[in-house]
C-alpha cells in the first residue's frame, strides 16, 4: 500500500506533466513511439498519422529522438516520407546530429538517456486539410540500430 508521501509525490509528478503539456499553445501535434528493446530495424518504420486542418498558417516540424549514452554514432540518418491527403508524397533524407566531435551529447539528458528535437521542416504550410502520414525509417548502414529508445514527431504552429 502506498503511503501519503508516495501519493503526494505521484500527484506532483502528474500535475507537473499536465502543466508542461497543457501550457504549450504552439503545439499542434506531438507523439513519441518507444522502440522495443531500444533497437530499430531498417524494416521497422515509425508511422504517425496527423490530422491537419489549418492550411493558412506556417508550421515547424521536428523529429524527436531519445537515445541512450551507449549509442555508437554521433548522428542518425533518417528517411522521412510524408504523404498528403491527396496521395502526393515526398521522401527526404535527414541527418540528425546527436553528439559533438568529442562525444558530448546534444539536447537534454536524464541519467543515461538523451533527448534531441531535430528540425525537419521549418515554416512549412500544409496545402490540404486532412490526414497526413509521416513514415520515418532509420537510414544507417546497420540493419538494426541499438540504443535508440524513442522516435517522435512534433508539429508547432508558427506565430506571425
Amino acid at each position: 500500500m502506498m503511503d501519503m508521501r508516495g501519493k503526494t509525490v505521484g500527484l506532483i509528478i502528474i500535475t507537473g506533466l499536465w502543466i508542461t503539456t497543457a501550457c504549450d499553445p504552439h503545439r499542434v501535434y506531438e507523439k513519441n513511439t518507444r522502440l522495443p528493446s531500444a533497437e530499430w530495424s531498417k524494416e521497422q518504420p515509425v508511422i504517425f498519422n496527423v490530422p491537419i486542418e489549418d492550411t493558412a498558417s506556417a508550421h515547424h516540424v521536428f523529429i524527436n529522438i531519445r537515445n541512450s549514452g551507449k549509442y555508437e554514432n554521433r548522428n542518425l540518418f533518417l528517411f522521412i516520407t510524408t504523404t498528403a491527403p491527396s496521395g502526393h508524397f515526398v521522401t527526404d533524407t535527414l541527418e540528425c546530429l546527436l553528439a559533438d566531435e568529442n562525444g558530448k551529447w546534444y539536447g537534454s539528458g536524464l541519467g543515461d538517456l538523451y533527448f534531441v528535437q531535430a528540425p525537419y521542416k521549418m515554416g512549412v504550410k500544409f496545402p490540404y486539410p486532412g490526414m497526413y502520414r509521416f513514415e520515418i525509417k532509420q537510414a544507417m548502414r546497420r540493419d538494426i540500430l541499438k540504443h535508440i529508445t524513442d522516435i517522435g514527431l512534433r508539429i508547432e504552429k508558427v506565430e506571425p
